[in-house]
């Protein structure tokens, strides 16, 4: 049995952590087959996923992280120093592992990784979720031996060397976040009344404050017709929740019992509260393959600000597949907000459609594709 080592690296937010994490399950069960041993080790500084990662059996290398700011600011200044700090930290510590190979899923820290391995020529695979790529991963295809991405439309905005290396597998999502159940298991789970339709609200692993306020403004016509799962973000769960007993304390129990909020979903609770669902409202970064890979009918509300407009462009791929609708934040008015949530919770040949769209969107070998270009390249 032969010992493949590979080094995998990302930014610190879900966006980037999870699918990372999906790649290397796969990776795992394909050395399996192959009757490999793996050794599999984060290169990075893993906020709050260093537990998740300790629970797949992957090892960490801490890494410094930087990121370069679109607008002006000192921190722009101190992250040179953290740049270079993190790049020395990367070469000292891919020393001692050596991988035969590198997964990268980008995001601020990524870089330092990539550059250290290119110095000791150690294949490189980057991976792209977003329709418009970002600056890092633009940067880091220059160097990489394979360039995958979720998004057919993103190939043209690499370098062309790189388009040359470029393969769309669509976006990695987790084994566990992939499980079927029946609508009646995963209300139960989640101890949901079952009484009306289910609105599932997702916010990505930081929460979506335009979301969240929208959700809390409305909240009484909301709940009159929905019940509502809403993941609130970590850091602003208790502050939002005492905004909402406030705004909610004179409310009839019967309308308050319609709401569950989370401030963020494990693995097993997201997959049931997918299931559950039957209409999801979230932005559109890596979330929109998970909602597609339960052919959920969905609004999407894409952050403006986010970089190069990259959420505003996968919602409107999305749409254009036919499987979603897109409100952008200057649209988020409760009587369109309305109007859309009627008709994508009713039964219907349009809804119909949206799911089978939703279907055609995923790809649901990501995944396993991605960990076999990293293999191929580690033997």
């Amino acid at each position: 049995m032969e010992k493949i080592y590979i080094g995998l690296t990302a930014g610190g937010t879900g966006g980037h952590m999870y699918p990372m994490m999906a790649v290397a399950e796969q990776i795992k069960a394909a050395a399996m087959m192959q009757g490999n041993d793996v050794d599999l080790r984060f290169f990075g500084f893993p906020n709050i996923f260093a537990k998740e990662l300790a629970k797949q059996g992957i090892g960490v290398a801490s890494v410094a992280g930087s990121k370069w700011r679109r607008y002006g600011s000192i921190l722009n200044f101190l992250d040179i120093f953290k740049f270079g700090f993190g790049f020395l930290q990367a070469l000292w510590k891919l020393f001692w592992f050596m991988p035969d190979a590198l997964f990268s899923k980008s995001g601020p820290g990524a870089m330092p990784v990539i550059l250290a391995a290119r110095w000791y020529r150690i294949p490189v695979v980057i991976h792209e979720t977003d329709a418009v790529p970002g600056r890092s991963n633009v940067l880091a295809s220059k160097f990489a031996s394979r360039v995958e991405v979720s998004f057919a439309e993103s190939v043209a905005l690499f370098p062309e060397a790189a388009q040359k290396i470029a393969k769309v597998v669509g976006n990695p999502v987790r084994e566990a976040v992939l499980i079927e159940e029946s609508r009646a298991q995963s209300r139960a789970a989640l101890k949901l009344p079952d009484t009306k339709p289910v609105l599932l609200v997702l916010g990505g692993s930081q929460g979506a404050a335009a979301i969240n306020y929208f959700i809390l403004e409305h909240s009484e016509m909301l709940l009159r017709e929905f019940e509502i799962v809403h993941q609130i973000g970590s850091a602003n769960f208790d502050g939002f929740l005492k905004e909402w007993n406030f705004m909610t304390k004179n409310f009839p129990p019967e309308l308050k019992q319609n709401y569950f909020p989370y401030a963020f979903f494990d693995e097993q609770n997201l997959a049931h509260a997918l299931n559950a669902s039957d209409l999801v409202v979230a932005r559109s970064g890596g979330t929109v393959f998970e909602i597609a890979a339960h052919a959920k009918p969905a609004i999407l509300v894409p952050l403006p600000e986010s970089a190069n407009g990259h959420q505003l462009a996968n919602a409107y791929a999305y749409q254009a597949a036919g499987a979603g609708i897109v409100l952008e934040e200057p649209n988020l008015l409760i009587g369109i907000f309305m109007d859309q949530a009627r008709k994508l919770t009713q039964a219907s040949d349009a809804v119909a459609k949206m799911r089978e769209a939703a279907k055609a969107f995923y790809k649901p070998n990501a995944a396993r594709q991605i960990a076999e270009d990293v293999l191929s390249l580690a033997v």
